[in-house]
């Protein structure tokens, strides 16, 4: 009977860890989420800062879409946001 107590403790202690680690984890996500977020929004109101500054007519909306897709893809992102704007200009 102490073995099964003991194995049902080993069980739930495991339990409790991998939990601990699952919301770290995702807190660990979140917090990088909103920290793309915040640098693509300023990457783009600071490119379309300059780009306006040499009078070039190109610029990118600080809008829903364009945060979240900062957020997801980062850096990456807002050039890709960029790119589409350049090749709509073309």
């Amino acid at each position: 009977m102490e073995q099964l107590e003991s194995s049902f403790i080993i069980v739930g202690i495991l339990i409790v860890v991998i939990f601990i680690g699952t919301i770290r984890r995702k807190a660990e996500w979140i917090i990088n989420f909103v920290l793309r977020m915040v640098m693509g929004t300023i990457c783009i109101y600071f490119f379309n800062y300059i780009l306006a500054r040499y009078h070039i007519g190109i610029s990118v909306a600080i809008n829903p879409v364009s945060v979240l897709t900062s957020g997801f893809l980062g850096i990456p992102g807002v050039a890709v946001l960029f790119g589409i704007k350049f090749y709509k200009f073309l």
